[in-house]
């Protein structure tokens, strides 16, 4: 008679962790999309990240690929005393004013070289979704498993540098309407029952408020207020090129102008990044983005009443507007 084994089966080789992975983008739409299928959560208005927790360290990676570790060392801490052997969260790192609501402008000043009244232990890390655990790659799970793996680990109502961006239950139109009118930048709703894809997907779709883009900033002109800006010439992409669609000329201090004109004077250029003819112009090297609210587009292609939120880098992959 054979004799039965007492030996345990194999376990499963572990899944190898990435060094990064390209996060999902949700894709803009006009209103909330309705069904049992969908989780809505609020829209945050900062950096889109991924802490990567491993064994010797703790390391936050940018949407374009970017170690920004020293950037965020509070966040990069914290997140290695979760308990986790190795894990990859997803999420935003924002900065909220007052009323709790995420600030870009304000997370870009916490985040700037120069003095500033926000510190830089002001910036949050709202997790929203858990992509790799302790050897096993989750990203084939639907939302709905990855985040009942992720809600034990950063907690609801957890304080701290690393929190969690809660899921509400409610109808699509009504979040969206309660958003708007607490002035938050909108809303986002995610399939539960879909598997973690790269990219732009209609699997996550964002719902705003207001409607913001990034823009590459081109050139200025001068104030009549000394040493100061007077309009951003911005652009936008267009195939493989720039195409210029605006100016804008609010949505800073004085102070805040000086600063700025100072950065684009390190960067000046006599070949101009896009097709404009300006007297006053003063071109720059289209390296800086620009974060941008506006309420539509002119029929000629320029954006109607924008107003400067702040400004990004291009090495962070920026989503720069594209024009069909």
């Amino acid at each position: 008679m054979a004799r039965s084994s007492s030996k345990k089966p194999p376990e499963a080789p572990a899944d190898p962790m990435p060094a990064r992975i390209e996060p999902c983008v949700a894709m803009l739409v006009d209103k909330p999309p309705k069904g049992r299928d969908w989780a809505f959560e609020v829209k945050w208005d900062g950096y889109r990240l991924a802490v990567h927790i491993e064994p010797s360290r703790g390391r936050i990676i940018t949407r374009g690929g970017y170690d920004w570790t020293d950037r965020f060392p509070a966040i990069a801490a914290e997140a290695r005393l979760l308990g986790l052997k190795t894990a990859i969260l997803d999420g935003e790192a924002v900065v909220l004013d007052g009323h709790g609501r995420s600030d870009f402008g304000l997370l870009q000043r916490a985040l700037g070289r120069r003095p500033s009244l926000h510190d830089p232990r002001e910036i949050l890390f709202f997790a929203f979704d858990l992509l790799y655990l302790d050897g096993r790659d989750l990203r084939r799970l639907p939302l709905g498993e990855r985040r009942r793996l992720l809600e034990p680990i950063v907690g609801a109502g957890r304080t701290g540098f690393v929190r969690l961006s809660e899921e509400v239950v409610a109808d699509g139109d009504e979040f969206y309407r309660i958003a708007c009118e607490h002035g938050l930048e909108g809303i986002v709703a995610k399939r539960r029952d879909k598997p973690y894809q790269s990219g732009r997907r209609l699997d996550w779709q964002k719902i705003k408020c207001v409607r913001s883009d990034s823009f590459v900033i081109v050139g200025y002109e001068p104030s009549t207020l000394p040493g100061a800006i007077g309009r951003l010439l911005l652009a936008a992409r267009k195939g493989e090129g720039l195409v210029y669609v605006g100016g804008c000329g609010t949505g800073w201090t004085y102070q805040e102008s000086l600063k700025l004109r100072e950065l684009l004077d390190a960067i000046r250029t006599d070949q101009p990044a896009v097709a404009l003819k300006r007297k006053a112009a003063v071109f720059t090297t289209p390296v800086l983005v620009a974060e941008a609210e506006y309420r539509a587009w002119t029929q000629d292609g320029k954006l109607r009443h924008p107003s400067f939120k702040g400004i990004r880098q291009r090495q962070d992959d920026a989503m720069i507007f594209a024009m069909p």
